[in-house]
């Protein structure tokens, strides 16, 4: 019954089903969680994220998040800082990821992480 409320309110009710891509956009979020979880520590891998992971070809959208300490709830004590990049195609995405400045990010902070948590998925 809601389906056919949907068909017939002019709404598609598989609205991705009919979609056409050529290529899908993929989302690449990470969140990292510092050793040095002071404003010091966090200014410092955004300051190094600017410096080695915006303009890369094929990226779409660049954000950088920080943890929002007024959401007081158990899913968001686990990260300092986040990234979110949205890249034109997959294969924009796996060039990033071999990308020499790519690589000098992951080499000149990975020290500075306790963790890091990657969620990658299809733009809809």
């Amino acid at each position: 019954m809601t389906s056919g409320a949907l068909f017939h309110s002019g709404l598609d009710p598989f609205p991705y089903a009919t979609r056409k891509f050529t290529m899908a956009r993929l989302a690449h979020h990470v969140f990292f969680t510092l050793k040095d979880r002071s404003e010091a520590g966090v200014q410092h891998l955004i300051s190094e994220a600017k410096k080695y992971l915006t303009d890369h070809d094929g990226v779409t959208d660049f954000d950088l998040g920080v943890r929002d300490k007024e959401l007081d709830r158990p899913v968001n004590a686990d990260f300092d800082v986040s990234l979110h990049m949205v890249f034109a195609d997959r294969p924009a995405h796996d060039k990033y990821q071999v990308s020499e400045r790519h690589q000098a990010f992951i080499a000149e902070n990975k020290e500075t992480w306790a963790g890091v948590t990657i969620f990658d998925s299809t733009v809809l």
